[in-house]
């Protein structure tokens, strides 16, 4: 008796016996047997990446250390650094494979305890590639329990043309807890004379304090949409950025300043802004250069982060290389 099999890229079927064949259906079964025997089953050559990274972050005698690092896959933490002291932990997420493929499944999920003050970045930009029929996505959780401080500053986000992309970021405060969150996204590879003009973009941004909802942003891009040019989206430009940072109160006569002095920011194709919204400052760049949304989302950032972190502003250095 033997086991027949049937091949993995097929749906899942349950084995069966075969009994050997009668001999006067011999001829009819051999035939039967080359036919399949010539058959050329071709595997799909999708393996999409499924990645999960979780960290934990705490304050032990002032110090504030990983104290828990999990990850599945490629994703990875350096070794934290404390370029300003021993309060706040500089940690580098890496991705090996240097971007993210259609399918691929990217977790990460970080939780900042008490008194903890991290900074979180990326060694360089966020490549999301063309599309074969899937979906990539990226889901970030954080909490941060209250008296903690968390600055989630990664590099660049670039989409290429045909890109397919999910992305969820929820944050959970507690008390007073400190968020600052920069994302920067790069429609299409313009220095390349390629742009976005097909593939979609789904993304959702929450933030909760104490699981009351004071943050929710979502947008669903897709190339050549209206949304792409319409005044109310990115009325053609191929660059936004934001800047979020909660935790603090600030005084209006504050803002004033800080919007004083991002207007002597000289911005060649592009423009930026500055609103508070109850327990939210936002900052947003529009227009077609990255390098200029870098510059005034750091500018933003440099001013208030002493508000936030108590201490002056130090340009990570992964930004720098």
């Amino acid at each position: 008796m033997t086991l027949v099999k049937i091949p993995d890229n097929t749906k899942r079927q349950t084995e069966f016996p075969t009994e050997s064949p009668h001999p006067q259906h011999a001829t009819s079964l051999s035939h039967s047997r080359q036919a399949a025997s010539a058959t050329v089953v071709t595997l799909p050559d999708h393996q999409p990446l499924h990645a999960r990274l979780k960290l934990r972050f705490a304050a032990v005698d002032k110090v504030t250390r990983l104290v828990e690092r999990e990850h599945i896959g490629p994703l990875l933490v350096q070794k934290p650094l404390y370029p300003e002291g021993s309060e706040i932990c500089h940690t580098v997420i890496i991705h090996p494979p240097g971007g993210i493929v259609s399918g691929d499944q990217m977790e990460i999920s970080t939780r900042i305890g008490p008194e903890a003050k991290v900074q979180i970045t990326t060694p360089g930009a966020t490549k999301w590639y063309k599309s074969k029929g899937y979906t990539a996505r990226q889901k970030v959780s954080i909490h941060i329990d209250s008296s903690g401080a968390l600055e989630w500053l990664p590099q660049e986000t670039i989409f290429f043309n045909h890109a397919d992309v999910g992305i969820d970021h929820e944050v959970n405060l507690q008390g007073n807890a400190i968020y600052v969150g920069c994302e920067i996204l790069c429609f299409g590879r313009t220095a390349s004379g390629e742009t976005f003009n097909n593939g979609q973009i789904r993304q959702r941004t929450r933030i909760r304090r104490d699981d009351k909802l004071i943050w929710l942003e979502q947008i669903r891009l897709q190339g050549q949409s209206f949304a792409m040019k319409g005044p109310l989206s990115l009325a053609g430009n191929t660059v936004c950025a934001t800047l979020i940072m909660t935790g603090r109160a600030i005084i209006p006569a504050r803002i004033d300043e800080v919007r004083e002095a991002i207007k002597a920011i000289e911005l060649s194709n592009g423009h930026i802004g500055l609103s508070q919204m109850k327990s939210v400052i936002v900052a947003r760049y529009l227009g077609q250069s990255s390098e200029a949304a870098r510059q005034a989302m750091l500018q933003v950032w440099s001013l208030l982060r002493p508000e936030f972190m108590g201490c002056a502003a130090t340009t990570p250095r992964m930004w720098n290389t």
